[in-house]
């Protein structure tokens, strides 16, 4: 469980190459699946922040579920939610080009971090290193595809944020090749 701070859920391929799943902030948990299959784990945690993190043991865990079925109801609500993200990042990954994934990841970030007025604000910013990461391509790709979004008005840089100035084009963008593929 962290508590606080942020951590991301990666790992990296036999080139070396880094694959990050997900990132989560506190009040969040990682580590069930091991816990529930008694397998090694499959991916590495990595702050990105100072972190707080609480654990308990596996048999403890399993204890808990068995026990308390709305903490078992809302692991296994859980459970799915992720399923069904990581599913989506697959059909992304497999069938979209390096672009369109670009456009569904910022398009992800700007829904996490709060659409407002058709805007959102990331802050700070993505590094582009991360957002590759995140799609399975590369810094310099990801640093060319943002900056044709400033060109075309949809970001712009403020200081340490990156501002997504029209979340709504930005979804038709992302639709329209997402319903294509």
């Amino acid at each position: 469980m962290l508590v606080s701070g942020r951590v991301r859920i990666t790992t990296y391929s036999q080139g070396g190459r880094q694959v990050t799943f997900r990132d989560i902030a506190a009040g969040d948990v990682f580590g069930e699946v091991a816990a529930l299959d008694e397998k090694p784990r499959s991916a590495d945690v990595i702050a990105l922040d100072s972190a707080l993190l609480a654990s308990m043991s596996p048999p403890v865990f399993r204890r808990l579920l068995a026990e308390e079925p709305l903490v078992g109801g809302r692991v296994m609500t859980r459970l799915a939610a992720l399923v069904r993200s990581l599913s989506d990042r697959v059909i992304d990954l497999s069938t979209l080009g390096v672009q369109n994934r670009i456009h569904a990841e910022i398009l992800r970030l700007a829904r996490a971090a709060g659409v407002a007025r058709n805007r959102a604000r990331l802050e700070p910013g993505p590094k582009h290193a991360d957002i590759a990461s995140q799609v399975s391509t590369y810094r310099e790709q990801v640093t060319r595809e943002l900056s044709a979004l400033a060109r075309a008005g949809i970001l712009e840089k403020d200081g340490s944020a990156l501002v997504v100035r029209d979340v709504a084009r930005l979804e038709k963008m992302v639709e329209d090749v997402r319903g294509a593929a």
